[in-house]
């Protein structure tokens, strides 16, 4: 080993005997190009190194690359790991790998072309039929439903592992769905941030031409309007382990994510549904299982697919990519019987063979795998929830009698494989570089006549030294793969260049009632916690300011103010209660409101709240707009929920709460187009900020009190809604009531007041897309129409003017009670009008970890 390795901890770098490892290779040296990349790692140092892997976790943190976990006890999205040390593959060994994948692409592109067509395998004898019609990725239903294109099988991928002849092996095949390949392109942009010299002095192929390969391949099957047709990303939603991937590929893609209900079957045709109307889709890039996508023929209990989907594929009206029943190539099974299938269509031996596999339903295949258990891997040839691998040497006694009585009762439904020692890595591990198992998954899409392969991919090492678990749901960490140029490789644009001096016309992206939805509710939510914040933030100062005054005017203004914050966050009892001690002592109950995320209107509620619904929507933020979202949940949760917070520091984390809200604000402002989705998300804040404000009044200023704690009221009022500069510039040191209403309820130049919200909430329901009658107002219009007709017609001196007998003002009360009847059956008239068909979503644990990623 070089000794300039060793300020790393390279010198100890010890690989287990009979194992190939990637740096070392057979002879025991550094292959050189490994030794280029660890000299240039141990300039670095161990300090720095580490730096830059933290650096990596800000920017992946940041970026929202999470991992969920379906069964996560916290409900917490995972965050995605990446190891500093890439794997490095040569030119020379790549284009073996690349060779042997677009052979195994072509070869079960022909295998499901015949499966759901001619059957020719099954009649000859050449697939056993029981290996094929009891596995559940075989969908009856689909047979005669490929569309009769060149290449079915759009997209593929393969696990791939190295043995301990150095020799690369497929492990399996993923052709349903495949994930990973956005993960390995987000751990790229990450690599090339923290590791920009190493990375542009070793000449790495790029993977931007995957990807435009990706769209092009994509384009090509529309059956309808080839030129530009509309492509979408059929997603299972927010909870779905890979949705970051999901929303990722979308942004970066410029195609449209959708879930099932976003869509729709009407006269053979499939529809994407919009605010704007029905728009025909022509190509589905599915993340759905197959069996889920269309409850009408496959699985009837889905709420994730589109009913009718299936005979959109039969009439040739839309193309989906992979076809429906495309996950019967996962059978493990299926691996015995490539090498024969690999001569029968192609007439040649596979590049890269499957590791070895016997399928238990031929009898000798049975017999050799019983009496080797300790020896080998036993599979179901499905994958389903609780049916994993399970490794023959780790099972007592007991376990393997089970085992083998299964086996024997249903032969046919298992697999015994080799059990095969992976490669190791370098990888940065502690401090220190040592070696860890690593699989690596690469990728193919079919364009043109051939596949493109992805030049690398993602690779994914164990956590802990001598384990072969790599998934990230046992906690793997990944690697970015850089696949060795021997010249520096040109750059790909995803652009597609019209003619010269073309100007084509802006095409606006329909926004669908989910995603309105979705946005209308960030708004709300937003609204709620500024309101609260600030409100909190007030009796804070109040509550600090309250002993060393010793005024008992302090203390009935701050119990006003406690009930003030129950009634405007709805968090009952709270502190409208009999209990006269939580009102003396509010401090457990202020803490409450802003840790205790199990409960319904408290600060830490809504904040979770706001960043799980902005990122159901992830593919409508800038990346800058993600990462305030992502610092304003993360911060909180970090300082507050978690942390030890008492009300001094609760003060101080109000302060940069507020501070995030105003920043989030400013680069939607700046950075979303003033169309139907700007418009949905001010219509929310408007909405929530006009009930928030309403919900102040009626508890703070409706009821009447004597002059002194009147002006302390009202003054915190205005410091509440941020108003109190404003009203100073106005009206000096006079502070009254109706002063106080004209700037809050009728002011509309203030853009806090009730008027102006309702002016705004106006003119966006105005803008929004509708079917109406010539000269009619929609019934939302109405109702904004009569709310802000109402409030012009409010006199201000009238709503003050009571006898000095009564206690209340009435007529302030009526206004406001009204107005926020108003303001309610407005939300469920826009509900029902542009949400209706937007619901939770109903997603379904699937049959399978998605990919086992």
């Amino acid at each position: 080993m070089n000794e300039s390795t060793g300020d790393i901890g390279a010198q100890f770098y010890a690989t287990q005997l009979g194992v190939y490892d990637e740096m070392l290779a057979k002879e025991h040296k550094v292959l050189p190009y490994w030794e280029r990349f660890m000299d240039a790692i141990a300039t670095l140092g161990s300090e720095q190194l580490e730096l830059r892997r933290r650096e990596a976790q800000r920017l992946l943190r940041e970026n929202g690359v999470t991992y969920n976990v379906y069964g996560d006890t916290q409900k917490l999205t995972r965050p995605w790991r990446l190891d500093p040390v890439p794997l490095l593959i040569s030119s020379e060994d790549w284009s073996l790998i690349e060779a042997g994948l677009k052979q195994r692409a072509e070869l079960l592109n022909l295998i499901l072309k015949d499966i759901y067509g001619k059957q020719q395998l099954l009649k000859k004898g050449l697939l056993p039929s029981e290996l094929v019609l009891a596995h559940d990725g075989f969908l009856h239903p689909c047979v005669g439903a490929l569309p009769h294109l060149q290449r079915e099988l759009i997209v593929y991928s393969a696990n791939l592992a190295r043995g301990q002849n150095g020799r690369m092996l497929v492990l399996d095949d993923r052709s349903q769905a495949p994930s990973g390949a956005g993960y390995a392109l987000e751990n790229r942009t990450v690599m090339t941030r923290v590791l920009p010299d190493i990375f542009r002095e070793t000449q790495v192929h790029r993977l931007s031409g995957f990807f435009k390969a990706l769209r092009k391949g994509l384009a090509d099957i529309a059956p309808h309007n080839k030129e530009d047709p509309r492509i979408v990303i059929l997603t299972p939603g927010s909870l779905n382990e890979t949705y970051f991937e999901h929303a990722y590929l979308s942004s970066y893609l410029g195609f449209s994510l959708v879930q099932g209900d976003d869509l729709t079957v009407r006269d053979g045709r499939v529809w994407l549904k919009s605010l704007d109307g029905l728009q025909p889709v022509d190509v589905i890039l599915r993340r759905v299982d197959d069996s889920f996508c269309d409850p009408l023929e496959l699985r009837s209990a889905s709420r994730l697919g589109v009913a009718g989907l299936l005979e959109a594929v039969r009439r040739n009206n839309v193309a989906i990519a992979n076809p429906l029943g495309s996950s019967v190539l996962e059978n493990p099974g299926l691996l015995a019987f490539l090498p024969r299938l690999s001569r029968y269509f192609l007439n040649q031996e596979l590049i890269l063979p499957s590791v070895a596999t016997w399928w238990c339903g031929q009898r000798r295949e049975r017999d050799f795998v019983l009496q080797n258990l300790d020896r080998l891997i036993i599979k179901p040839i499905n994958r389903s929830s609780g049916n994993y691998a399970l490794f023959g040497g780790l099972l007592s006694a007991k376990e393997k009698e089970l085992l083998r009585a299964a086996i024997i009762a249903k032969p046919h439904c298992y697999v015994g494989q080799e059990h095969v020692s992976f490669s190791t890595v370098p990888s940065f591990i502690d401090h220190h570089i040592e070696p860890r198992f690593a699989v690596l998954r690469s990728f193919a899409v079919a364009s043109g006549d051939d596949y493109q392969v992805m030049p690398g991919g993602l690779t994914r090492i164990a956590r802990q030294q001598d384990d072969f678990i790599v998934s990230n749901q046992a906690g793997g960490i990944s690697k970015d793969t850089w696949v060795l140029a021997d010249e520096p490789d040109k750059q790909v644009s995803l652009w597609f260049q019209p003619g010269r001096d073309v100007v084509l016309a802006a095409d606006t992206e329909p926004l669908t009632s989910r995603a309105a939805n979705n946005l209308f509710w960030v708004g709300r939510y937003l609204e709620r916690i500024k309101a609260a914040t600030r409100l909190m933030r007030t009796i804070l100062l109040k509550l600090a300011e309250a002993p060393e005054l010793n005024d008992p005017l302090d203390s009935q203004c701050l119990d006003v103010l406690l009930s003030a914050l129950t009634q405007v966050t709805g968090t009952y009892p709270g502190f409208v209660t009999s209990n006269a001690s939580v009102l003396k002592e509010p401090q457990n109950e202020l803490l409450a409101l802003a840790k205790n995320v199990q409960r319904s209107g408290t600060l830490a509620a809504n904040i979770q709240a706001f960043a799980q619904t902005a990122f159901s929507i992830r593919d409508v933020w800038s990346q800058d707009t993600w990462r305030c979202v992502d610092n304003i949940q993360r911060r909180w949760q970090q300082r507050v929920v978690n942390g030890d917070c008492d009300l001094e520091q609760l003060q101080k984390h109000l302060d940069d709460l507020i501070t995030g809200f105003v920043a989030f604000i400013g680069l939607t402002t700046e950075s979303m187009t003033r169309e139907a989705g700007w418009l949905m998300l001010d219509s929310g804040r408007r909405l929530e900020h006009s009930l928030t404000l309403i919900a102040l009044l009626r508890a703070t200023v409706v009821q009447r009190h004597e002059s002194a704690l009147q002006n302390q009221l009202l003054e915190a009022v205005l410091i509440s809604t941020d108003s109190l500069s404003i009203y100073r510039r106005r009206y000096r040191s006079f502070i009254k009531l109706p002063m106080v209403l004209e700037l809050l309820l009728m002011d509309e130049t203030h853009p806090r007041s009730l008027a102006y919200q309702l002016h705004q909430l106006s003119d966006h329901i105005g803008a929004l897309p509708r079917e109406r009658g010539k000269g009619q107002l929609s019934e939302e219009e109405r109702l904004i129409l009569k709310a802000y007709t109402d409030l012009r017609l409010v006199k201000v001196s009238e709503l003050v003017n009571v006898a000095d007998d009564v206690g209340v003002y009435s007529e302030l009360e009526s206004v406001l009670s009204a107005m926020t009847e108003l303001l309610w059956r407005l939300y469920e008239v826009l509900a029902q009008a542009y949400f209706s068909h937007s619901q939770v979503p109903q997603l379904m644990t699937p049959t399978q970890p998605e990919d086992d990623l």
